[in-house]
């Protein structure tokens, strides 16, 4: 009796430790438009999976079939005539699919959820997708499954500025209206992202988006940040954008995409309102806890 009470002693006490350490592990999941969006928080993801042993899962909108038009140079890299329009559009979403698994092993993304969504053009009124392009219910349906799913503690997105691309601006107002309608007690922190540099003059301020309440963030500009430049290693010769330019070289056919390798020192997180008060000591933990390098 006495070694059955031990044993199952052992397996509650086994059992009651790992589930602490799940609770413990710290959950991302990243919803974005396109294939390649992602980029713009790529070295902090690098940092949740490899180094805080994290998980980080992706939810991308569109099939990115928009972006023939910037697929000159992976033409022969393809074999494709990329930028005729028909060839373009019909082979983009296979192709952009791929590029994004390979980018997302460099960083460590454990499941990439694809939405399929048509990628019609560029254009900065987000009313297009949201009302016409997208299949919103589908979308909304897919996300809140998502969050259901998985605990996450943390959503990113891209800040829904004006002059953003409209697929970014209804990507992120689709994942804010989505924690919305989830109980407070299951809902993530979501942060939206921007990209600068330490030695930047001006400080961009963002208050919200024109007549999108849910975009509201605290106190008009960036609550938290990740400094990618940080150097360290042999020398201090490297650095976390080393990674990043990894992970964009993935994308080859986007060809603009790789004009953005080295580019930026900060990835930037803007704190949005509707997560509350309580939500700032942990985003403070959590930052406090990326600031650590493990590397002599």
């Amino acid at each position: 009796m006495k070694k059955f009470i031990l044993i199952n002693f052992y397996f509650l006490f086994f059992s009651l430790s790992k589930a602490q350490q799940s609770d413990s592990i710290i959950k991302i999941l990243i919803v974005t438009a396109h294939p390649d969006d992602e980029t713009g928080f790529a070295a902090t993801v690098y940092k949740v999976t490899k180094e805080l042993n994290g998980t980080a899962d992706q939810c991308v909108i569109t099939n990115g079939e928009g972006g023939y038009k910037y697929s000159t140079l992976s033409e022969s890299y393809y074999d494709l005539k990329l930028t005729d329009e028909k060839i373009g559009r019909e082979n983009l979403p296979r192709i952009r699919k791929q590029e994004l698994m390979n980018a997302g092993k460099i960083i460590g993304m454990r499941n990439i959820f694809f939405l399929d969504q048509k990628d019609a053009h560029y254009g900065l009124d987000e009313h297009e997708p949201l009302d016409t392009t997208w299949n919103v219910s589908l979308v909304s349906t897919r996300l809140k499954e998502i969050m259901t799913k998985t605990k996450y503690d943390f959503v990113f997105c891209l800040l829904p500025t004006p002059e953003t691309h409209a697929h970014h601006k209804a990507a992120t107002l689709l994942a804010l209206r989505t924690i919305q309608t989830l109980p407070e007690a299951q809902r993530p922190i979501i942060l939206g992202v921007t990209g600068a540099n330490k030695n930047d003059t001006t400080k961009y301020s963002f208050s919200q988006l024109k007549n999108y309440s849910e975009s509201k963030v605290e106190g008009n500009a960036p609550m938290y940040f990740f400094d990618k430049s940080v150097k360290f290693g042999f020398k201090n010769a490297l650095s976390y954008k080393i990674i990043v330019n990894w992970e964009i070289a993935e994308h080859k056919s986007q060809g603009t995409m790789q004009l953005a390798m080295n580019q930026g020192d900060l990835e930037q997180f803007w704190y949005f309102s509707l997560n509350g008060e309580k939500g700032k000591e942990k985003c403070k933990q959590f930052f406090e806890k990326l600031k650590v390098i493990p590397y002599q």
